[in-house]
């Protein structure tokens, strides 16, 4: 449908596409300015004065006095801030924290500037716009658009406003999107997950929904109960709806369920935000690999991730990073993260321009015998091996078995499906295969007879969902890492005998 709207934003998608590929054409001179603006902005910090910022003239003179931190090292400048200090990572105080969980830190609470929030406001408005750009549908600006996100409720802790990214992010919905946002404001606000999802089903089912947002596992449960309630498919329901829009896990092991919950294929966008910045967003349709943004306030460092916990790994700009190699992302932001690591690991698929696919977390892998799988691997190889099936998963993650009853170790592959194979085992050997093809240690694992085929265990159904709910993390941000090292996870969770 042809509107005043979306021919005005059709016009203002091609004048920001040349505004972004501008700079995408010149990486290494972007990202220099963004390193020169960020040191300079900083000296005055307490951080900047203790690690030598007026010094800081070079790369080299970043690394000579920058270490590496993760928010255990950062914590005690954090902790400065909300005791009431100023100018301690960034100039003035954080205008928000992002409040997130952490494994070994309890709650982290991420420092957002006003100057960091822009961004994340700009790169999620540039990803749709380049969509409209590349592939001149704008017809979803007409319709309802729905984001899928936690509660936008603010608390204010140490004088700070503080709340869930997606949440913070809701007060920022531009003036002319308001009327189009879904859900009310209210039922955005409801805590519970599970209720709050059933109040979005009885606020959209008769909506001309046409964008729909969200992590893609949270967004399956929305779709299933609109179908449970209404007895159609998503896509009859509503016909305009035409783009789906991702974040936080990789699409693809969904994608077969959600496209048989809409009853046809949809366009997508991928993005990558996280409470420490917006990294990157996919800026061609149907192309693999996100343009990482390069001008957005963050200055970007990687580390082999093969190398990570070496003593002294090294430390590389942008202009070093080489294709098809894993990498530890490293960061220094405009919102006071200096040299952070953020726990992402990412590949590069493109140099001209530069593009990456999220491979994983660093924490998040499995090399109970010196395999080292990370989650792409299992990913590509359930994905492949789902080919020739008419199996259909919700969800699934992996870890080690170290010690059988009988037999050699092996990893188990714990998947809830929605519809079975036909032959488990045959679906098994398929992943084991494609595991030997990825990943070469795994190879020498099962050649040398250290470890036995994968086996799957079947989860009982909802079994994700209730293992999520009993940890208080039911929806919003919050997913199932794909792998682990250890069976803290798959020791709860519901599984079919």
């Amino acid at each position: 449908m042809k509107t005043l709207k979306s021919f005005f934003a059709k016009s203002y998608a091609q004048l920001v596409a040349k505004q972004v590929y501008k700079w995408a054409e010149k990486p290494l001179l972007t990202q220099q300015k963004v390193f020169k603006a960020l040191i300079k902005s900083a000296q005055q910090t307490q951080f900047g004065k203790d690690h030598h910022f007026a010094e800081i003239k070079s790369y080299d003179d970043f690394k000579k006095f920058v270490p590496i931190r993760d928010y255990e090292g950062l914590k005690p400048y954090i902790d400065r801030i909300l005791n009431g200090e100023q100018a301690v990572l960034w100039q003035g105080k954080p205008l928000y924290f992002a409040k997130t969980s952490g494994t070994t830190s309890g709650t982290k609470y991420i420092p957002i500037s006003k100057e960091s929030m822009l961004y994340h406001i700009r790169s999620a408005k540039e990803a749709l716009l380049l969509y409209i750009a590349h592939t001149g549908n704008a017809d979803f600006v007409n319709g309802k658009m729905i984001f899928l996100q936690g509660s936008p409720n603010i608390e204010s802790y140490k004088g700070i406003k503080t709340g869930r990214l997606s949440g913070i992010v809701a007060h920022f919905v531009p003036k002319y999107l308001q009327k189009n946002r879904m859900p009310s404001w209210e039922t955005n606000c409801i805590e519970d997950w599970e209720t709050k999802v059933n109040a979005i089903v009885d606020e959209t089912l008769n909506e001309n929904m046409s964008l729909i947002s969200g992590i893609p596992s949270w967004v399956q449960m929305y779709f299933e109960k609109l179908v449970s309630k209404s007895g159609k498919k998503v896509g009859e329901l509503f016909p305009n709806f035409k783009l789906f829009v991702y974040g936080g896990v990789n699409y693809e092991p969904y994608r077969n369920k959600m496209e048989q919950l809409i009853g046809r294929s949809v366009d997508s966008i991928e993005l990558y935000p996280a409470s420490e910045g917006f990294f990157a967003y996919q800026d061609i349709p149907n192309k693999k690999g996100l343009l990482l943004q390069l001008n957005s306030g963050i200055f970007y460092e990687f580390i082999k991730a093969d190398t990570f916990f070496d003593e002294h790994p090294l430390r590389i700009m942008l202009a070093d990073v080489e294709l098809n190699v894993n990498y530890v992302l490293i960061l220094s932001s405009n919102a006071g993260l200096w040299a952070y690591n953020i726990g992402d690991t990412v590949l590069f698929t493109s140099l001209k321009p530069y593009r990456i696919v999220v491979t994983g977390r660093i924490s998040h892998f499995i090399s109970a015998f010196g395999e080292h799988v990370i989650a792409k691997e299992v990913e590509q190889a359930l994905n492949e091996a789902l080919k020739d099936e008419v199996a259909i998963i919700n969800e699934f993650t992996v870890a080690p078995q170290i010690t059988p009853i009988t037999g050699l170790p092996y990893h188990e592959w714990f998947i809830e499906f929605e519809k079975e194979p036909t032959d488990l085992k045959v679906l098994a050997q398929k992943i084991n295969r494609n595991m030997q093809q990825q990943n070469s240690y795994y190879n020498d694992l099962m050649v040398g007879k250290v470890l036995q085929p994968l086996i799957i265990t079947k989860v009982a159904k909802n079994g994700f969902n209730d293992y999520m709910k009993t940890q208080g993390k039911l929806g919003g941000q919050n997913k199932i890492p794909r792998l682990s090292d250890n069976r803290k996870i798959v020791d709860l969770l519901n599984c079919e005998l």
